[in-house]
Order: C-alpha cells, then sequence, then structure tokens
C-alpha cells in the first residue's frame, strides 16, 4: 500500500455489478473460460459475494478464482465452497507482524493467517502470492518457503514491479533467478517440476514438502510468449498487458449503449492489437504512475 494510500472514487467511476455482469456475460460467450476476481479485499466491495453467486450461473463459464489479501474473507468461505471456487490467491508478503502492518499499512496479519487457514480446511487450492522487496521482506523468503512443510499450498515469489504509485521505480534487485538461488541454498534438493500450460510462474518442489514453490518474473517478463490473460480495472479499463496504459474503456461502451455483439467485436479488435510483450507495452506509455493496489492483484 503507498504511504499516502489510494485516491478513492466516486461511485459513478465504477461499473456497477450489473455492468460487470453484462462484460462477463460477453467475454464467456467469446470464449472466456476462466475469470478471476481480484483485490486487495475484494469483499471490501458491499454485495461482492451476490455478484459472485450471478457470475456463477453464467453458462460456459468453468471456473472462477480470486486474490485477496485476506482480511474481510474468511467468513465467505463456506458460501465461495459451495459456489464451486475451487482457487484462491492470497496476498501475503510476510510472517513476521511487525512488517506486515509496515508494507500493508494495517496491523491485519491474524486475520490473514485465519483465512489461510479456513481455506485449506474447506479443501480450497490456495496459492500465496508475495512481493520480494529489497529491504522490506526479503529475510521472508525461507519462512515462506517452510510453509509448503507442512500445509499443501504453493508459495509464490513475484518479482517487484514498477507499480508503486509515484513513477519513481529505482529497477530490480531481486530478480527471479537470484529468488532462486536463495531458496536452492536453504533447499539444495529443490527440484523443477512440470509448468501447467499458460502458467505465469515456474513452479519447484522441496522433497519431503507437502507444498510446491513458485517464482514469478514479474518484472523480467519472460512469460510474455504464452500469457491468454487480459485484465479490466474497476473503472472498465481494458488492459491487453499488465504495462499497458489501458487500451479501451468498457465501461464507456456499455453506458454508450453497445449491444453484446458489438462490445464482443470491439474487445477483439483491441486484443489483435496486443503489444508482442511488456516490454512493448511499457514503452508506448509515457511512465508508470500507478500503484499495483489501485490495479488490483
Amino acid at each position: 500500500m503507498p504511504a499516502h494510500g489510494l485516491e478513492w472514487l466516486e461511485r459513478k467511476e465504477l461499473m456497477t455489478w450489473e455492468e460487470m455482469l453484462f462484460v462477463c456475460s460477453a467475454l464467456v460467450k467469446m470464449g472466456i473460460e476462466k475469470i478471476r476476481l481480484t483485490g486487495g479485499e475484494p469483499f471490501a466491495r458491499r454485495n461482492f459475494i451476490n455478484f459472485l453467486e450471478e457470475l456463477s450461473k453464467l453458462e460456459g463459464l468453468k471456473e472462477i478464482t480470486m486474490t485477496t489479501n485476506g482480511v474481510l474473507t474468511a467468513p465467505y468461505i463456506p458460501r465461495l465452497k459451495e459456489l464451486g471456487i475451487r482457487s484462491v490467491n492470497l496476498s501475503l508478503d510476510t510472517l513476521d507482524r511487525e512488517r506486515f502492518a509496515q508494507i500493508t499499512r494495517r496491523d491485519e496479519l491474524p486475520k490473514v493467517l485465519d483465512t489461510l487457514h479456513e481455506l485449506l480446511r474447506h479443501d480450497i487450492q490456495v496459492k500465496i502470492n508475495a512481493v520480494v522487496m529489497e529491504g522490506r521482506n526479503t529475510e521472508d523468503i525461507i519462512p515462506l518457503v517452510e510453509l509448503t512443510k507442512d500445509l499443501p499450498v504453493s508459495v509464490r515469489f513475484i518479482e517487484e514491479m514498477p507499480f508503486n504509485g509515484n513513477g519513481k521505480y529505482q529497477g530490480l534487485t531481486w530478480d527471479h533467478l537470484r529468488i532462486l538461488n536463495t531458496i536452492q541454498e536453504r533447499f539444495p534438493g529443490m527440484q523443477k517440476i512440470v509448468d501447467a500450460q499458460y502458467s505465469t510462474s515456474y513452479n519447484y518442489n522441496i522433497p519431503g514438502h507437502l507444498g510446491t514453490v513458485g517464482i514469478i518474473a514479474a518484472y523480467t517478463r519472460s512469460f510474455c510468449g504464452s500469457c491468454n490473460r487480459i485484465r479490466i480495472t474497476p473503472q472498465g479499463m481494458l488492459k491487453t498487458c499488465l504495462y499497458d496504459d489501458g487500451v479501451m474503456n468498457i465501461k464507456d461502451l456499455v453506458r454508450e449503449g453497445y449491444c453484446n455483439e458489438a462490445l464482443q467485436e470491439a474487445i477483439t479488435g483491441a486484443i489483435k492489437k496486443k503489444a508482442k510483450d511488456g516490454w512493448e507495452a511499457e514503452r508506448n506509455r509515457a511512465a508508470i504512475n500507478e500503484s499495483m493496489a489501485a490495479i488490483g492483484g
């Protein structure tokens, strides 16, 4: 979370639940089979569980997943299980309560850990996402890896990206190779395992551990060639790459009265113009000033 916090938008600037459902319906009719709702904490928005219930009714949608910081999620986990949500990404950069409060600006680590254990108790697959940040949580790499010994979780370390909210990114000091070497020094028996199709992470197994370890080269961007994802922000901005500046405002098209077919055609046109990789997408914009907390996990 940026030190200055986030700029809170007026409700009219955000997509309504009805608009979001209309867009999701159009995407599913185009062949999208998986939709992820991301935070921060998705449950910070009122009636989020009702939206999930309606989303789960879309014919042709095979999978709904979530990314959450876990602060408000725990009470809704039984309902998530009933709705068929099988996988949740949990943002957790440290297991140290003081460092957690410094990074997130909230002393909520106990709630996040409660969410973690409640998800596992309901047999929901958990991927823990930890952004590796120089001078802030590099000492947490090994403690987080050690979670995989007794818990069936995937702990994934993410290269820090330039989305810090001030446009003053100093460059990457902990790339995926340095993260990997740090883990291998402590666990020399760690073995590479087969990555799933379109996976953004390089995945590993430590003998005797229930869970797995992954490393996401988010800044190095070595997975761009296989990326099959699009992102829509709460304001309706379509991003065909995380590093682009937004290529089209879907909310505006919906409010202009675009029908299902016209919306599909506009989205298809935007995807066909997608940058070849994240480096090209970044070159096509003036500067990165957003915070990842505003874009979504």
